[in-house]
């Protein structure tokens, strides 16, 4: 049976293609026949992860991504299937996450668990969606510029009001204001070096009052005990004086006044000789007459003395009548 050269140039066209398709294929990682160790994983989101996308546990690789279908219509979960280059001891309760690389293509890595028990072959292996750092500087970035947006439009509402208010008169209000506080400044700073003055320790004055007060101290300090026994004999003075029946004595003072109370009250009511010489005006007429009479006797007596005694051999009697009034210069003299 001879072959035609065509029969042979096709079968050779299908080897070729078929070759081809297996070492593309092999160039990917992936075989045409589904054998060695298979896991799979399922995903929400796969994050644009492809087939022959690494696989790494420990930042070694240990297979890649065989196979990415979806399990249900809406694309709820996708089945990605791992082909891993031998059998490794991965516990069963370790995760696979799948991790974005903004320099290169995305990968999975499994972190291992903790469990004695591995997985075998078609065994599904629990997953955990992380943001990755693109992801996660992206919802970080996202609160703030949302914040930045809400301040720019509160900066914008302020810069509007500030337009609104300064108009030509506040400007003019506005600089005023400027100046006084210049003007407030420049007295601050002369405020500021009176204070530093005062605060000079050679000359300012409360580094003399400072001075002062420690020579006051100094002083209480020598005469302490000349202090210790002023505040001795106060001491024992008060203590004195607490001692001492100041009760009775204000007893006994009380008494003492109502009694020259009452004796005043007697006198008053001319009562007795006191009262009646310091009340009675008949009294002090009758002294006074008294005295003028003593007055006239005293005159008459000077004027006339023969006539109350005769000692004389040669005189005569005095034969005049006696006075009836004084003279003028002894009633002058008593009246002074």
């Amino acid at each position: 049976m001879k072959i035609s050269n065509e029969t042979k140039v096709g079968a050779l066209t299908a080897i070729a293609i078929t070759l081809l398709i297996l070492g593309y294929n092999f160039i990917r990682g992936k075989t045409l026949f589904k054998t060695g160790h298979y896991i799979f994983a399922k995903y929400t989101d796969t994050k644009q992860i492809m087939v022959s996308n690494p696989v790494y546990i420990n930042g070694f690789q240990v297979g890649a991504v065989f196979e990415i279908e979806n399990t249900d219509k809406n694309l709820s979960n996708i089945l990605v299937t791992i082909k891993l280059k031998d059998y490794y001891m991965i516990p069963n309760n370790s995760v696979a996450v799948i991790r974005e690389n903004m320099l290169s293509t995305p990968s999975i890595e499994i972190k291992l668990g903790n469990s004695a028990k591995g997985m075998l072959t078609g065994d599904t292996i629990s997953t955990v969606s992380e943001p990755g750092l693109l992801g996660g500087v992206t919802s970080k970035l996202e609160p703030v510029a949302d914040q930045l947006k809400h301040t720019l439009q509160s900066l914008d509402a302020v810069l509007k009001n500030i337009n609104g208010v300064f108009d030509p008169s506040t400007k003019n209000n506005l600089q005023s204001v400027i100046a006084n506080m210049n003007t407030t400044t420049t007295n601050l700073m002369g405020s500021s070096a009176s204070i530093e003055k005062m605060l000079n320790e050679q000359s300012g004055s409360i580094t003399q009052s400072m001075n002062n007060v420690n020579s006051f101290t100094k002083n209480l300090a020598t005469n302490n005990e000349k202090l210790s026994r002023t505040m001795t004999n106060i001491e024992k003075s008060t203590e004195q004086f607490s001692q001492t029946d100041i009760k009775g004595s204000v007893a006994q003072l009380k008494l003492a006044m109502e009694k020259i109370n009452s004796l005043l009250t007697k006198v008053d009511s001319q009562e007795g000789s006191l009262g009646k010489l310091i009340n009675d005006k008949s009294l002090y007429n009758n002294l006074n007459n008294s005295i003028h009479s003593a007055n006239i006797l005293l005159d008459d007596l000077r004027v006339h003395p023969k006539r109350y005694v005769q000692l004389s051999v040669f005189g005569k009697k005095d034969k005049t009548g006696p006075l009836t009034a004084p003279i003028s210069d002894s009633s002058k003299s008593i009246q002074k």
